[in-house]
């Protein structure tokens, strides 16, 4: 947690933006594995910290920027609580560790929010992801709860996004401090992949390390030897010589910012020619698109950038024919490159995404495009200085999606479907950093962590 006056100048911006409204922003709550005492590990809702700071269940922010109140809404611990989970601050001691004056028990909400609403005064919020968030606004708001999604406020919404997504240096600090945990987690991922190692254990071993600093994952790891799955969760196969496996495995710092990393490891500590060339393209996909970015530029045209390097690269090969800027234009390069180059990073490891997509990564003169692949891309509208992204592009073969373009002939003009089918068995490439957005142009956060083929085999080789 920040100091008090982080949040104060935050919601004082909140404040600037939206005057004479009242906005509620609700805290998680517990979510339980199997019975109510038996809970997953808690994440706070990233809106709630980012303006409250307190990491813990049952909290909810009134924000009165008519009258210039805020109030901390929450239950005081009880003796039953302490006797379970040791002892507790009061409501009005967290409060005061948010830069809050103001508190009140949790059962006042609905009364306050009840009187605002009799007198004509509307309540904002943003868009709940969570049933239980749902079911509570519901019971606060006294409507149905089929009526909750759609009522959340645009103006709120756009207001957090432009305040959250510019990131401060106290923010950057949290994020290069968790990122120094996470080049350790991947160089011990590829020393640790060995023929006939299982997948699990390399995780286990990954997620040994983030709890070995009492942290938690960012998202659950994506490690296989089938990288071509683009969000493949199985960790149960045998590593093999001559496999590539993909690890794309982030962690959460204890202020709660993410990190977001993807490599790719040759089991056996060297990549093959064919596994190499390929590589390379990725590698020169991502340090094209960074040196490219700059505040301005919309993060459509990195992407577009990212994939013409691709089928440049690639077309030397044999996969692509024709030219490079019609491939990219019509999609057909998705064949091999399926995904977006990256997304926001922050609190959320996608960042601020549940407040909805397109209202965060898109605007602003981009709208998201129809086309399959590019229209995967989750940020699109230009850059800012002060943004923190993740820029991930791959080169993937899968097989069912080769099968269905070749089936019905899609862009058989610029695709090489014979070369392609020599390749089913390859798997993917992915190489991720995140990326400050500067003044000037960007720079990739944290420590180095192993990227090029070479490097990749060094910190293998150093077991």
């Amino acid at each position: 947690m920040f100091q008090p006056e982080i949040y104060r100048q935050r919601r004082a911006t909140l404040f600037a933006s939206l005057p004479d409204s009242l906005i509620l922003l609700l805290g998680n709550v517990d979510s339980p594995m199997n019975y109510s005492d038996n809970i997953f590990p808690f994440i706070q809702d990233s809106s709630f910290r980012y303006y409250f700071g307190l990491n813990e269940p049952g909290l909810a922010g009134l924000i009165d920027t008519a009258n210039d109140v805020i109030t901390l809404f929450g239950n005081e611990p009880e003796v039953a609580d302490i006797v379970w989970t040791g002892p507790q601050p009061s409501l009005s001691e967290r409060a005061t560790t948010a830069g809050i004056t103001q508190s009140q028990p949790y059962a006042k909400l609905g009364e306050a929010l009840a009187a605002a609403q009799a007198a004509g005064i509307r309540v904002q919020y943003l868009a709940p992801y969570r049933g239980e968030t749902i079911l509570e606004l519901a019971k606060l708001l006294g409507c149905d709860s089929s009526k909750v999604k759609a009522g959340f406020s645009t103006a709120l919404t756009h207001a957090v996004v432009a305040q959250r997504e510019i990131k401060d240096q106290d923010e950057i600090a949290e994020m290069e401090k968790v990122l120094a945990i996470t080049r350790d987690v991947h160089h011990a991922a590829m020393r640790a992949s060995h023929p006939s190692v299982i997948e699990h254990q390399v995780v286990g071993l990954m997620e040994g390390i983030v709890r070995s600093y009492d942290l938690q994952l960012a998202y659950p790891s994506i490690f296989s030897r089938n990288g071509e799955v683009l969000h493949n969760h199985h960790h149960h196969q045998v590593l093999q010589k001559g496999d590539l496996v993909l690890n794309d495995t982030g962690a959460t710092s204890s202020g709660g910012y993410a990190s977001d990393i993807t490599r790719t490891i040759p089991v056996g500590g060297k990549f093959s020619p064919r596994q190499r060339e390929l590589y390379d393209a990725v590698l020169a996909m991502q340090t094209e698109a960074i040196a490219a970015l700059k505040p301005g530029l919309p993060y459509l045209t990195a992407h577009k950038l990212a994939a013409k390097v691709m089928v440049t690269a690639m077309s030397k090969l044999g996969f692509f024919k024709g030219d490079a800027d019609a491939i990219v234009e019509s999609g057909a390069y998705a064949i091999a490159f399926p995904h977006g180059l990256g997304h926001q990073i922050g609190l959320d490891v996608h960042d601020m995404e549940s407040l909805g997509e397109n209202l965060v990564g898109y605007g602003e003169g981009v709208e998201r495009s129809s086309l399959f692949g590019m229209g995967y891309l989750r940020l699109g509208k230009p850059l800012k200085a002060g943004m923190v992204i993740t820029v991930e592009p791959g080169i993937y073969f899968i097989p069912a999606l080769i099968d269905a373009w070749q089936a019905e002939g899609r862009h058989s003009d610029m695709i090489n479907y014979a070369k392609f089918n020599e390749y089913k068995d390859f798997g993917g490439i992915r190489i991720e950093d995140n990326v400050l957005i500067t003044t000037t142009g960007s720079r990739i956060l944290g420590p180095h962590i192993a990227r090029t083929a070479e490097e990749v085999e060094a910190v293998m080789a150093a077991v």
